[in-house]
């Protein structure tokens, strides 16, 4: 081997000429690799010397990448998506301020072509030499077109064609059109979404941060919200930003939270000028009260993008002027790319749903196509209930919650100076006596006057393990933190949208799974307006509904496995069935990422459920029977009542016949009976009671011959007489036993 600097030359191989023989350059291949024995290893190249380079990412742009993860699976699902994060950002925005919803949804779908007039983009020119016209002028032609112009469009287009016949030009332009739509249709379309509520709005300074900052949010902690991960509106601005390229456009005016429900409890107390004085001066210099409510005195209104590399928003504009209008609450904004066809279903289907868990709230929707105004629609539920839920509230972390993580985080944020003081002020369920007695499970390395920042991991795994053991020294996690929607409300959302024959609806007691209280709302209804034979299942999970995944679903299980509808007086397959199901809790154990269904693998729940729907079902199959009870009677008396004429016609004959015989008898003496008569007369005397108490006397049936004779008895009269009697036993027999004859 040769040192490095005293290698033999080897020629290179690009001296070769290129016109040499396959057979030349096999040999000279064969001549360059024997030299290449000599040579020192090659070193590796740079490319694989070089080490994985770390890299972190903001939440930003990773929810950008992994946007399925927040439900943005495709355009369809994302427009769908954004459109539910909207509205429920809206139902908090009200709830908050104890107001009752009137929440308007407007969508506006666009083609691509009228997406970039809009935008300015310029259109595709025709070959190199351009044809595309500039920016401005399509600016222009933004401004023209935006309100739909179509009609104008359509007569330049005739105006081109002077040349040729109309009914050509109509025919070259119908056709057009029809390509036109064809393959708009496989495209995805943009979509102008305008979301505007009645709610507190959102301070000037915070609407950026509100907005323009994922993974933050007001929802942290240990509370029943709609939303968890500061996620829903961020992604509409990422979505939006990834599909158009297009900012977010927010238009609010707030009023706190804080200030209305001093104003109500002030407006309780008293009512006397003094206080309103009071209130007035209290109001301050952003507000002032209208209708009973205040009102913000300023208007925000700002065009918002996001920074997805730092998280950061970037605000373009950031204005305030006068609320001249005394309006309050938020309108937003946003222009998306997404797919109507595949999601309309869908979209209607989330506000049937949204309206039947919301009673109290206004809803309406109007979809316009600047394409085809034929396709408009509009959909609108109406207020039925003035009765709002309760307010969630916040409660500490119950103590079979915790884990190792949670634990230390408390500790570094706790005040209380003594372990004890921990135990009772940042857990809860724990009172000072249980708190002493757990201590005492801990082991000698616990003191209850101990510093709790002396409690180093070890300490804190073996804190952990007795909290999570220690179930008989707690309370178990109260349910009156939860706002469950209430009996009352779901009933008549249920009536208002499906309109059912029958309905029942039941609460179970509140319930428990790994330190988190839940409550279980259910009802069962029996037909309704455009409902299937069968069963349908509608689930809800803090009063949103579940619209996706449902076979996997706790609810879909048990109504459709654990429930025998046979033995409640309903038949599963024929009968039109409506479950409804609504869970709350601190904490909705979601499976999988979407968040669009509850496993069945938690028991606590299972059963809460299926408690519920027995009770439903037990309240139909009361009412059933009584219906049934019922329908019997009716349909015993209609057959009763249709035999009666032949009835009355057959008993009139036999009265003439006996009639008759007798009047003969008392001319010409009595007839002699038969034998089988004689024989029977002779038994009279033999025979059940009943028997004897049916078989009239000879002065009765001397009596009812009189009355025929005499013409007061005739056919007529026997029929009101039976009449009479199938109504008094008909009645009277409504209120026995299904079992007795």
């Amino acid at each position: 081997k040769h040192p490095p600097s005293t290698l033999p030359k080897i020629p290179s191989i690009m001296t070769v000429s290129r016109k040499r023989t396959s057979a030349s350059a096999s040999a000279s291949s064969s001549a360059t690799n024997t030299t290449n024995h000599t040579r020192k290893r090659a070193k590796p190249s740079t490319r694989h010397q070089k080490d994985e380079i770390q890299q972190s990412k903001s939440p930003a742009e990773f929810f950008a990448e992994n946007q399925s993860i927040a439900g943005f699976d495709n355009p369809g699902k994302s427009l769908y998506t954004t459109l539910r994060e909207l509205i429920e950002n809206s139902l908090d925005a009200c709830e908050s301020v104890d107001v009752l919803p009137d929440i308007h949804v407007v969508i506006e779908e666009m083609s691509e072509g009228q997406f970039n007039r809009m935008r300015g983009v310029p259109d595709r020119g025709r070959g190199n030499g351009g044809g595309g016209r500039a920016v401005g002028e399509e600016r222009e032609e933004m401004e023209y077109d935006y309100g739909g112009n179509d009609q104008e469009n359509n007569e330049n287009m005739e105006n081109k064609n002077d040349g040729e016949p109309k009914s050509n030009a109509a025919k070259r332009q119908s056709s057009s059109n029809a390509a036109n739509a064809k393959r708009n249709h496989k495209k995805d379309a943009y979509f102008l979404l305008t979301v505007r509520d009645n709610g507190c709005g959102m301070a000037h300074d915070a609407i950026p941060d509100l907005l323009g900052r994922v993974l933050s949010g007001s929802k942290y902690g240990v509370r029943q919200t709609r939303g968890k991960f500061g996620l829903g509106a961020k992604m509409a601005l990422i979505w939006s930003k990834k599909s158009t390229g297009v900012p977010i456009r927010i238009k609010t005016s707030h009023v706190s939270a804080d200030a209305n429900k001093r104003k109500k409890k002030r407006k309780s107390d008293s009512d006397d000028d003094d206080d309103d004085e009071e209130e007035e001066d209290d109001v301050g210099k952003n507000n002032e009260i209208v209708g009973g409510r205040k009102v913000g005195k300023i208007v925000s209104t700002c065009v918002l993008d996001i920074d997805i590399y730092k998280n950061q928003p970037r605000v373009i504009q950031h204005t305030q002027e006068p609320n001249t209008e005394q309006w309050i609450g938020t309108e937003i904004q946003v222009l998306v790319a997404g797919n109507w066809t595949t999601y309309k279903s869908r979209v209607v289907q989330y506000l049937r749903q949204l309206a039947i868990i919301t009673p109290y709230a206004r809803l309406e929707m109007t979809y316009s196509n600047r394409s085809d105004e034929k396709k408009g629609m509009n959909f609108k539920f109406e207020r039925r209930s003035e009765q709002m839920p309760p307010a969630a509230r916040e409660v500490k972390h119950h103590p079979s919650s915790v884990n190792n993580l949670l634990v230390q985080q408390l500790l570094e944020r706790t005040n209380a100076k003594t372990l004890v003081k921990f135990l009772t002020n940042d857990l809860s369920g724990i009172t000072p006596a249980s708190a002493r007695r757990l201590i005492e499970r801990l082991g000698n390395s616990f003191e209850p006057d101990m510093d709790p920042a002396d409690l180093d991991d070890k300490l804190v795994t073996r804190f952990v393990q007795v909290l999570r053991s220690a179930d008989d020294l707690f309370k178990s996690p109260d349910g009156g933190c939860l706002s469950p929607l209430g009996e009352y409300n779901l009933n008549l959302g249920i009536q208002k949208v499906v309109e059912p024959d029958i309905i029942a609806t039941a609460r179970d007691k509140p319930g428990a799974y790994d330190g988190h209280p839940f409550i279980v709302e259910a009802a069962v209804s029996l037909g309704g307006k455009d409902a299937k034979e069968g069963i349908t299942v509608v689930r809800f999970a803090n009063r949103i509904p579940l619209l996706f995944e449902g076979g996997a679903d706790v609810a879909t299980r048990v109504a459709n496995g654990k429930i025998k509808w046979s033995s409640y007086k309903i038949d599963h397959k024929r009968d039109k069935i409506g479950v409804f199901v609504s869970i709350v809790s601190t904490k909705v154990p979601f499976k999988g990422t979407g968040k669009e269904y509850i496993g069945d693998d938690i028991i606590e729940i299972q059963q809460s459920v299926k408690r519920a729907l027995q009770n439903c079902c037990q309240q139909l199959r009361a009412h059933l029977t009584k219906k049934n009870a019922l329908r019997d009677v009716k349909e015993r008396k209609s057959r009763l009542l249709k035999y009666i004429p032949d009835v009355s016609r057959s008993v009139f004959g036999i009265l003439e016949a006996m009639q008759k015989r007798k009047s003969e008898e008392a001319e010409s003496g009595p007839r002699y009976s038969s034998p089988r008569k004689r024989i029977a007369g002779a038994g009279a005397g033999v025979g059940s009671s009943r028997q004897q108490h049916l078989k009239p006397t000879e002065s009765e049936v001397f009596s009812v011959l009189e009355r025929v004779s005499n013409g007061d008895l005739t056919e007529d009269t026997i029929k009101e007489h039976l009449v009479e009697a199938v109504e008094e036993n008909v009645n009277a027999g409504i209120g026995f036993d299904e079992n007795e004859e």
